[in-house]
């Protein structure tokens, strides 16, 4: 029988209803954990609430002692608030800056008012964290059993106060960014410097293109790297230093779109680098600055390196990666090329940084490069150790034709060796993601002098390398964590199957032996305490909600089997969900080309024998995302439920070029992006038609977001028999009007693959897309700065050249993203009366 359609109000009224009704899908999970040692044995875990379902979020805390033992009745720990979300009305009532807003749009948060952030001093329990643009403090001496009452850091600067971070010598110190360079205060006596001087403040986007501290959109967006400055470790000495990153964008294109912030028709604007156009350009630098008596900061220094990056690696376009070595006397830096096919780790020495000023180098000057920087305060003695020393070392190499996946995974041993470094990174190049341990010499011969060395003081080391784990499965990218005590090494992979993360541990005595530490048939994330004695475990499965586990780590003796994990308690404890339609299906099936393919069907929650359903393919199907996984399906899946309990039946498949398959099986669409994925989602499609009996292949949508509006917009131009409607979010068009970092990656330059990037635009294809009304649906926030809203305006341009129909919905106020509450529900609202009516 077929059911009464509704009107806009009664939609809008399910929407509400469904929000309310499903708002509890999942648990409260937490994120942002860190540890800290308390007296008496205790450890203290840190911890900020998951805030989707609120605008308010506290930090709170939970106390662990030495002596907890394991029981075989659950225990919920206490999670008391150490700081509350609504401690100041006036941090809370001002409006997110347009420089906080966009960290929140690369870094996917949602909206939110409170302690989003927060930062940790260990040894002190200093904690500062951002609010409203401006910087709190307060001490937590682990002792007060009441909710601490933060306070401002009191600066005479206008601007959003971002990305703090506590000096890890001395937490009185703390260096943040305001307007693109780098400050620091003393968070005692308030006296608070600028470090750097790169931006001018000139209000025109175009006299003034240098940056410190802030990496580039690309590198924030594509790479993930949020931090832009690094704080040395501590010394022997009183000197404070600082390396960080300066990057110059006066080559980058400048691009506008109307303010979103004001009324009077402004245009925002803002660098963005399209595929096959200028980047912007990195240089690493050092800022070095010393504390006086009186607490005053006092005699800041700006170093360069003798030859910089650019002039050693000439092929390095993105630093991807920045940090200290444990003793602080290297910094190490992984460099990309263009290509991103080509990868080094570079270690860098403290001495090879030079005050710099406008006075010309010597010619003797290992800097005397007409590209590098001239030297001065520099005594010859120096810059004859310079010359005579290994200052800059390629410690290891990695190389692709298929491109590199960019990673968290590396960690650097204290040295034992003086002229000698360890650590562990990882290569795909057996085609999946592994641990390796090297081991490579730093020092030439006895008396310091190499003849071999390059004049500018950088030299290829040569060394040993080990593998560590093995196998056609993926080591996962977040962290790994070592203990050093028993030389064990831990981390997240995908030995047991690509649907579920699991916890590891494996041996630097015994290479190649690994342990599987956590339970088949769920998937978990994990962080640890920085001496592997703690774990705070997050798991679930496609049927059961996220549990979250304190676990105590103990060792029997020094083996792999030794190693036992004792529960504590739950930060949040295990509970059944509100209903089984909440549960979708994995499927398996083995594609006509022999690859398996897993797949995820929600059914519609009034499920009658016999009866077919319209049906919505949820598809993302680009690289870098998972969307099938043993794992509970909860607020992030929001629209999914809701659509299953309006009577769909909505699947979501991976197809080849997802992640967490192998290199080989991402890299399936290089080059030719658009153009095989859609046939793979299709064959799995069909197969679940066949199989499950309640799909009604005559009624099925297209629907996704990004790329999965990209795939939306192909699927219906190549396959409209198989799609009778296709609803597109924030679509790519034409992959010249995407960034570098991204495009470059998967489809190499434009005009090194001119045929992939035609054959992969929608605009090729418009005369396919259909004639009849109601069967196209785009959506797009015009303020999108990731993809823009020319993509949706030259998709619309090429169909109205040709006679095509469309529907648009626009939302002005919008990015990439939906993130205000009125336009999510509008957005839902008109995305199940869109399908009511014509699907």
């Amino acid at each position: 029988m077929t059911q009464p359609r509704k009107s806009w109000a009664d939609m809008k009224l399910a929407v509400n209803e469904l929000r309310n009704q499903l708002s509890g899908l999942g648990a409260t999970i937490p994120s942002n954990i860190t540890f800290r040692s308390l007296p008496n044995g205790r450890t203290r875990v840190y911890f900020l609430p998951n805030h989707m379902n609120s605008s308010e979020v506290p930090l709170l805390y939970t106390d662990i002692s030495a002596s907890d033992n394991s029981s075989s009745v659950s225990k919920r720990l206490h999670c008391p608030h150490l700081l509350e979300p609504n401690f100041s009305n006036n941090a809370t009532a001002s409006k997110l800056s347009r420089e906080e807003l966009l960290l929140v749009e690369r870094k996917r948060q949602s909206l939110s008012w409170g302690i989003t952030s927060y930062e940790l001093h260990p040894s002190s329990g200093k904690i500062i964290f951002p609010l409203a643009s401006n910087l709190f403090q307060c001490v937590d001496t682990g002792f007060s059993s009441s909710s601490l009452y933060p306070t401002e850091i009191r600066m005479n600067l206008p601007g959003a106060k971002l990305n703090p971070q506590i000096c890890p010598s001395n937490p009185d110190l703390v260096a943040f960014i305001n307007n693109q360079d780098i400050y620091v205060t003393h968070t005692i006596t308030g006296n608070t410097q600028r470090l750097t001087f790169a931006h001018k403040n000139t209000g025109n986007i175009g006299d003034d293109p240098l940056s410190a501290g802030i990496p580039s959109y690309v590198i924030q967006e594509e790479f993930c790297r949020f931090q832009g400055f690094w704080w040395q470790g501590a010394t022997n000495d009183d000197i404070y230093r600082i390396a960080y990153e300066e990057v110059d964008e006066s080559e980058v294109k400048i691009h506008g779109f109307p303010s979103y912030l004001q009324n009077n028709g402004e245009v925002e604007e803002f660098r963005f680098p399209r595929a096959g156009t200028p980047n912007s350009r990195s240089t690493l630098k050092l800022v070095e600055f010393k504390v006086s008596g009186s607490c005053q900061i006092i005699d800041i220094r700006e170093l360069e390196m003798v030859t910089p990056l650019s002039i050693l690696f000439p092929w390095m376009e993105y630093l991807v990666r920045v940090g200290w070595t444990p003793e602080s006397d290297f910094i190490w830096a992984q460099l990309l090329d263009r290509k991103q096919q080509h990868l080094e780790l570079v270690l860098i020495s403290v001495d090879y940084f030079v005050e710099v000023s406008a006075l010309a180098a010597s010619p003797a000057s290992p800097a005397s490069s007409p590209h590098s920087p001239p030297l001065s305060n520099t005594s010859p003695n120096h810059i004859h150790f310079i010359q005579n020393h290994q200052m800059v070392h390629t410690v290891c190499s990695q190389e692709s034709k298929v491109w590199i996946n960019v990673n968290n995974l590396i960690y650097f041993f204290p040295r034992t060796e003086a002229n000698e470094v360890q650590f562990i990174c990882v290569s795909e190049e057996t085609g999946f993601r592994h641990l390796y341990l090297y081991t490579v010499p730093l020092a030439g011969v006895p008396n310091g002098i190499d003849e071999a060395l390059d004049p500018s003081g950088y030299r290829q080391s040569n060394g040993s390398r080990v593998a560590l784990t093995s196998g056609d499965w993926e080591v996962l990218g977040q962290q790994i964590w070592v203990n050093l005590e028993y030389g064990i090494v831990y981390f997240l992979g995908l030995r047991e199957g690509p649907l579920e993360k699991h916890l590891y541990a494996v041996s630097l005595r015994n290479v190649g032996e690994i342990r599987l530490l956590t339970n088949p048939g769920h998937s978990y994330n994990v962080d640890f305490s920085e001496d592997c004695k703690f774990v705070v475990m997050s798991y679930s499965n496609i049927q059961k909600p996220p549990v979250c586990e304190v676990l105590k780590i103990s060792h029997l003796n020094g083996s792999l089997e030794g190693v036992q994990l004792n529960s504590v308690g739950f930060l949040v404890e295990p509970r059944m969900a509100e209903g089984e339609f909440y549960f979708p299906d994995l499927h398996t099936y083995k594609i006509s080309e022999g690859v398996t393919l897993h797949a995820m069907v929600f059914k519609p929650h009034n499920l009658q024998p016999g009866r077919k359903y319209p049906t919505v393919l949820h598809v993302y199907g680009g690289p870098e995302v998972q969307v099938v996984s043993n794992t509970f399906k909860g607020m992030r899946q929001l629209r999914l439920h809701m659509l299953a309990a309006q009577g769909y039946c909505v699947i979501a498949i991976d197809s080849r070029g997802s992640r967490h398959r192998g290199l080989n099986f991402e890299g399936h669409l290089r080059g030719r992006m658009g153009t095989v994925e859609l046939k793979d989602q299709v064959e799995v499609l069909q197969w679940l038609a066949d199989s499950l009996g309640f799909i009604d292949m005559n009624r099925v949508a297209i629907l996704g977001w990004s790329y999965g509006g990209y795939l939306s917009l192909m699927g219906l131009a190549h396959y409209p028999h198989i799609f009778k409607i296709a609803i597109a979010g924030a679509p790519v068009t034409n992959w010249k009007l995407y960034d570098t970092g991204y495009t470059e990656r998967y489809m190499d330059l434009p005009d090194d693959n001119v045929l992939g990037y035609r054959n992969g635009s929608v605009l090729e294809y418009v005369n396919k897309f259909p004639d009849e009304e109601n069967r196209l649906l785009i959506i797009h926030g015009l303020i999108d700065e990731n993809v823009h809203f020319l993509h949706t305006t030259q998709l619309i341009n090429a169909l109205v050249k040709v006679g095509k129909p469309y529907q648009l919905q626009v939302y002005p106020n919008e990015r990439h993203s939906l993130r205000h509450m009125d336009a999510s529900k509008h957005y839902e609202t008109l995305l199940l009366s869109f399908l009511q009516n014509h699907l």
